[in-house]
């Protein structure tokens, strides 16, 4: 399952998270942000019950995404217990991110 990530829920849903959270941060403007769209699902299937996966919109989310410091995107931030464990930006390869994911799960 994808999560859709915004202000009201980012505390409840992220940084709260009893599992690890990748977010990925996109715009629907930005056309690396769409390729990556099937990936981060496929992910989301992959690690569910492991990895809570979810995209959050900066257009209609501008100030988290000041807050987590996200300058370009797409950006991608996995939070474990809350706080940034790892941090990529740009559009990369499934096989890539995938294995960004289980580094970060450790």
């Amino acid at each position: 399952m994808e999560y859709k990530f915004t202000t009201d829920n980012f505390e409840t849903e992220v940084l709260k998270s009893e599992i690890p959270v990748l977010v990925d941060f996109y715009a629907d403007w930005c056309n690396p942000c769409r390729m990556m769209g099937p990936v981060v699902a496929k992910i989301a299937a992959e690690y569910e019950g492991k990895v809570k996966v979810g995209k959050c919109n900066i257009d209609e989310n501008m100030e988290l995404a000041k807050q987590c410091q996200v300058s370009s995107i797409p950006a991608f931030i996995i939070f474990r217990d809350g706080k940034p464990a790892a941090n990529y930006v740009g559009a990369m390869p499934a096989a890539e991110l995938k294995q960004k994911v289980e580094q970060a799960l450790g």
